[in-house]
């Protein structure tokens, strides 16, 4: 008799199939996270004892790879020759297997007497045995028999961790590439250079580990704080530190072990302090401290790269070598002699295109080199080099216009992907960036948009997490930043949308929290979470809900929530305004907005809440004027409220109102900015009563 936990929808049918079938065996129902394909139960058990044995066949059977993956194994395992009869654990690597298209892929199949893995790659065999490890962790030994077949969504799914705002060791890496892996995560990103700090040894450049690696400040914000100071290796207050060549040899071994990939990423042509205050002869100014954009016009700089890039590929096997490109700021290239002259010789219009010829330029010398480009979706700008892979983080349009000129995109949205950010209500939680991406929010993640075809989708090769280090000091935080997050999203790289079930997971990762604290990592306890701001739990109804807002000064359009509607939609905004509940307002840091309430009306409050979030320069008003009129053009002030800024390091919010008795049918709401934090207001909604 066989039993599916999985329906036709992805519902997760564990409870009702076994509320009628084997009540008294509800408690043995073993699950997989991620979610396979097809897994259906069997009659009987496997018992993992210290007498079951493993046997592997197949051409080229790597034991390093078999052994690693077992390192978790519930028994030391046990090589035998010969394939027993009962009490095994059986791997074998087939030239082809029926119903998997991918090289991940496999079969499992587990009887009372023994189990089955088959694959085609190592990496299948890998995964399956994640898989049993997993089953025989919940089942104390016990397995219950089942077919499974299973294979990834996508052929990219990764995790990027900033190594350079906060240095971390090479074990910390490898401790991570563990539990990743276990995960059937396959990509690890190494953002190694960025103005924080260099952390890669690089032998024709010495300066970049003697002086750029090492700054006076053991965090990224007491970094700041000093003036953003690079300081020598041997300063007794040097903090910092990089990767030798043996450490990244060692990390890459340990990462092929566990089949995963581990891809570089040198910045350019921005982001690059750290490079031009230890070599300023490669920026505009030729001066440290200045800069840090590359210059363009400059074949030192060509120079420079190329040689970094060729010690690079030399340690890394990655196909792709991640060049950054994100958030240039171009300035010093519209002035700069040598700039100015390779835009003339390259018959180049703009900066933009400057920034173009540089990504083309370096793309021909990494395809040159067997290697192809990786960036972030800024690359786009000025025109993409023809065989580039773009990551896009600043939303999904990146990723869509790639793949609609026929390049491939790996999609990591920073509402989604960026896990940096709050994963909780802000007063429970560490210091952050901002944001807010709770569990839910990750796991409900689709990375192909639904406007992309059946064949532009073919060219979304995956989804990556990152974890940006302004805000994460210790190792400790990094891990409570990454899980379970990453898990979730794991989910969403390896398993296919229509067996995905929120509540499945939900209760899958509520077990899961315990084990890994158990294993020595420091998740976010997902059974304390408090949830999203109170607010907006619900819509609200008032009187000017569905009413015409007419914006005196136009609203943001980087934040434009639900445009025109926003104020009066009845939706209150979350712990963040990247929930598309908060209007932002940047022109002149102020916001004039007139609700038409349609007929004069007795109103007896008008409020609305804002938010301050000083590190991404959001700020609250610093005086609100509330009007009213009943003809649109004579206005009564009702209220002029003053507010002191300033500037601190939590995530507030704040209720600016009038109470009273009048009658209006237009009500102004301005809302007016200090002068020495102007900033980015946000406001969610003008609640009339």
């Amino acid at each position: 008799m066989k039993i599916s936990l999985y329906s036709k929808v992805g519902s997760f049918l564990v409870a009702s199939l076994f509320a009628t079938s084997c009540a008294q065996q509800e408690n043995m129902v073993q699950t997989l996270t991620p979610v396979p394909v097809s897994y259906q139960t069997e009659q009987g058990k496997f018992q993992w004892d210290a007498q079951t044995q493993l046997f592997a066949e197949g051409e080229k059977i790597d034991t390093s790879i078999i052994e690693t993956a077992f390192q978790h194994a519930p028994q030391p395992i046990k090589w035998t020759e010969a394939l027993p009869k009962s009490n095994f654990i059986r791997l074998t690597l087939v030239p082809e297997l029926k119903g998997i298209t991918s090289p991940e892929g496999y079969t499992l199949q587990i009887t009372s007497n023994g189990i089955q893995i088959e694959a085609t790659t190592h990496a299948g065999l890998f995964y399956g045995v994640q898989s049993i490890l997993q089953l025989a962790e919940q089942g104390k030994g016990a397995i219950q028999a089942a077919t499974i077949t299973d294979e990834p969504r996508f052929e990219y799914r990764g995790i990027m961790l900033d190594v350079s705002r906060h240095f971390r060791s090479k074990e910390f890496v490898k401790k991570q590439i563990d539990l990743l892996a276990s995960y059937k995560i396959n990509r690890l990103h190494l953002h190694l250079t960025d103005a924080a700090g260099w952390r890669i040894e690089i032998d024709k450049y010495p300066r970049l580990t003697e002086f750029a690696a090492w700054r006076k400040g053991e965090t990224w914000k007491e970094w700041g704080k000093g003036g953003n100071q690079y300081c020598e290796a041997t300063d007794p207050e040097a903090k910092g530190g990089y990767y030798t060549k043996e450490d990244i040899k060692e990390i890459l071994e340990y990462a092929r072990q566990h089949c995963v990939t581990v891809i570089p990423e040198i910045e350019m042509p921005s982001h690059s302090e750290e490079v031009l205050t230890a070599y300023p002869e490669l920026s505009c100014t030729h001066k440290p401290y200045k800069q840090s954009d590359f210059c363009v016009g400059n074949e030192k700089t060509f120079e420079f790269l190329e040689n970094v890039l060729t010690e690079v590929m030399e340690m890394f096997p990655s196909q792709y070598i991640h060049i950054g490109g994100d958030e240039a700021g171009k300035g010093a290239w519209k002035t700069c002699p040598l700039c100015q002259a390779r835009m003339k010789k390259e018959g180049l219009k703009n900066v933009d295109e400057l920034q173009s010829y540089l990504i083309h330029r370096i793309e021909r010398f990494l395809n040159a080199n067997g290697r192809d480009l990786l960036g972030w979706d800024e690359i786009l700008e000025g025109g993409l080099a023809p065989n580039a892979t773009v990551m896009s983080w600043r939303g999904e349009a990146g990723g869509i216009k790639a793949v609609r000129a026929g390049h491939h995109a790996i999609m990591t949205p920073g509402e989604y992907c960026y896990l940096d950010g709050y994963q909780d209500a802000p007063y429970s939680q560490p210091e952050a960036i901002g944001g807010y991406l709770p569990l839910s929010k990750v796991y409900g993640y689709n990375p192909v948009p639904d406007s992309l075809t059946t064949e532009e989708a073919k060219l979304i090769q995956g989804v990556q997490g990152n974890v940006w280090a302004e805000y994460i000091p210790t190792d400790e935080h990094m891990e409570y930043m990454l899980y379970p997050r990453a898990i979730a999203l794991a989910e969403v790289a390896w398993t296919k949308p229509e067996n995905k079930s929120w509540d499945s997971f939900h209760e899958r990762i509520l077990k899961i929290i315990p084990q890994l604290q158990a294993k020595g990592y420091n998740p976010f306890d997902v059974s304390k979470e408090i949830g999203n701001r109170k607010e907006a739990a619900q819509p609200i109804e008032h009187l000017a809900v569905g009413k015409k807002v007419t914006f005196n000064i136009p609203y943001w359009p980087n934040y434009p929530a639900n445009g025109e509607k926003t104020l009066t939609d009845g939706l209150r905004g979350g712990w963040n305004y990247n929930d598309k509940r908060w209007l932002g307002f940047a022109d002149n840091h102020r916001m004039d907005v007139v609700i038409d309430l349609e007929k004069e009306t007795d109103i007896h409050s008008v409020a609305a809440d804002f938010m301050q979030i000083c590190g991404p320069d959001v700020y609250m008003p610093a005086k609100v004027i509330i009007s009213a009129s009943t003809d649109g053009k004579n206005y009564t002030t009702l209220a002029e409220i003053n507010h002191e800024v300033v500037k601190d390091d939590a995530v507030s919010f704040k209720n600016f109102g009038w109470q009273g008795e009048a009658k209006a049918r237009y009500i102004r709401y301005q809302a007016i900015a200090n002068a020495d934090h102007g900033g980015i207001q946000f406001v969610d909604e003008i609640v009339v009563k």
